[in-house]
């Protein structure tokens, strides 16, 4: 089983039914699997390679998922990048990933520069060319479902993205159990919000495809204009949203449900980060009848590996759940000694499932410490992921979200690794030195540094080599940075003069 047996499956079933569809154009299932052959064939005939990763420069269209489905059916995996991406960063992500060829599928950055050996493919050319059927199905006897099919770059504290690579396997075995659970079906629109290089996508566009259901890509610019966002939510009649914390908060917090509500909407299922309750009852307030998920789960996991059904209102003070365990794993809290943590403890979440990543593309080094056995099972090999993110057991038997492990945070819905943000920091001419923290109270990024340049000309400078959400949002100048005994830097003191008041700049 593979991604492409869904699209088939639901295009023999609704062939003339819209897929996906965006603010200018929508696609049935008949044009997808029309289109996906037509890219696949050209990629065969101009790569003749399997298994490498193609890099897709995708926007907010439909000519992206068809992008990502005709890289797959070409047997290699593909690599999203949001086209919004700072080209430096591109750059970066190119180095790691060394694709065989770049598909662009809209307006390209004209700072973007591919090296000159690497084909740089446009989607409307590819698109153009004659399927080969025979070709394709001689490719398709040989596919396996523990082929790669797609990799998330996420931030690396080297400064180097990371590349998770997920296999079809990861997504045929989590999208069945998670469509059973939140009863997906033919009928749903999905309203996609997430970008096509932020992992949650990928519940959007396969949870489609199985259920032969369709997907609505909202346009970015809905998510800062709270009357368009519910004008398209109602106009396109979206069931079913699988969002950001933060995307859910902007809306509630620019009271978007004030200028309608619209009636589709069935199931809110939210991840990322910890969801402020006080948020979650304003979208309570307006959907008494919805279904609320808290999911949680790594882009490592691929999907999500716990979930919990909202079932009662909670106080704004009050944090939710983790709740239980996806059928296709097993999560494990283990402290220190690698044993199950009992009530009043705190533990590492670690996950043991059906839909584990491969690894990080080219770095053994990483996935050897992050994926590793499961110490509780030394009869077989079995593997275990390392989450890094810790959680309490209460007395109520439920396991709460505590913090992170190590200096990895999420913001806005991303997960970065703070020493990347300081590598470019530093990196900023007049800045001498400089260190960051993140307020979970506030959901901020501080960045403390030492030096002349003002918060202006540095958001300016790190603007050219980080994405929006890695910008910090606060700026703390400071004469000198405070070293510890070893002569590092004390993030401890930095935390508590940061706490004290310290003003940014």
């Amino acid at each position: 089983m593979t991604v492409i047996d869904y699209l088939e499956s639901a295009e023999a079933r609704f062939p003339e039914k819209t897929a996906f569809s965006d603010v200018e154009k929508a696609i049935s299932y008949r044009e997808l699997l029309d289109r996906s052959r037509r890219i696949a064939t050209a990629l065969i005939r101009r790569l003749s390679c399997v298994n490498q990763p193609v890099m897709v420069l995708a926007d907010r269209n439909v000519e992206s998922v068809v992008s990502f489905l005709g890289v797959a059916m070409s047997r290699n995996f593909y690599v999203p990048v949001d086209v919004s991406q700072p080209p430096q960063r591109i750059r970066a992500i190119l180095e790691q990933m060394r694709p065989v060829a770049v598909v662009t599928t809209g307006q390209v950055e004209a700072a973007f520069c591919a090296p000159a050996e690497l084909p740089v493919y446009a989607y409307a050319d590819l698109a153009e060319e004659a399927e080969d059927a025979p070709l394709l199905s001689r490719l398709r006897r040989t596919c396996l479902d523990s082929d790669p099919l797609y990799a998330i770059c996420t931030s690396g504290s080297t400064g180097i993205p990371k590349g998770v690579i997920k296999s079809h396997r990861s997504i045929t075995s989590f999208i069945p159990v998670f469509a059973e659970i939140f009863h997906f079906g033919e009928e749903d629109v999905f309203g996609n919000q997430a970008p096509f290089d932020f992992d949650v996508s990928a519940k959007d566009i396969y949870s489609t495809l199985y259920c032969g259901a369709s997907a609505y890509i909202i346009p970015r610019v809905c998510f800062s204009m709270p009357k368009k966002l519910v004008e398209e939510l109602d106009e396109k009649r979206v069931s079913t949203l699988i969002w950001s914390v933060s995307a859910l908060c902007v809306a509630a917090g620019l009271n978007a449900f004030r200028h309608r509500v619209p009636g589709s909407v069935k199931r809110v299922l939210f991840s990322g980060e910890v969801m402020p309750v006080k948020m979650l009852n304003v979208w309570m307030r307006y959907y008494p009848d919805a279904t609320f998920a808290n999911l949680f789960g790594p882009t490592e996991v691929t999907g999500n590996s716990l979930y919990y059904i909202v079932d009662r209102k909670f106080q704004d003070t009050e944090k939710l759940p983790l709740g239980q365990a996806f059928p296709n794993g097993e999560v494990l809290f283990l402290n220190e000694k690698n044993e199950p943590i009992r009530p009043g403890e705190t533990g590492e979440i670690c996950i043991v499932s059906t839909s584990l990543a491969l690894g990080y593309y080219r770095d053994h080094e990483r996935t050897a410490a992050a994926f590793v056995q499961n110490p509780l099972n030394d009869r077989y090999p079995e593997r275990m992921y390392r989450t890094g993110d810790l959680a309490e057991l209460r007395e109520d038997g439920q396991y709460y979200f505590v913090a992170r492990k190590d200096f990895q945070i999420k913001h806005m819905g991303h997960r970065i690794e703070l020493e990347e943000i300081e590598i470019h920091l530093n990196a900023v001419e007049g800045v001498t030195r400089a260190s960051c923290l993140f307020d979970e109270n506030r959901n901020k990024i501080v960045a403390c540094y030492a030096g002349a340049p003002d918060r202006a000309e540095i958001v300016e400078e790190l603007k050219k080599s980080l994405p929006k959400y890695m910008i910090p949002n606060v700026f703390l100048r400071m004469e000198a940075l405070p070293l510890n005994k070893n002569g590092k830097i004390d993030r401890q003191e930095l935390r508590r003069m940061y706490a004290e008041g310290a003003s940014g700049s």
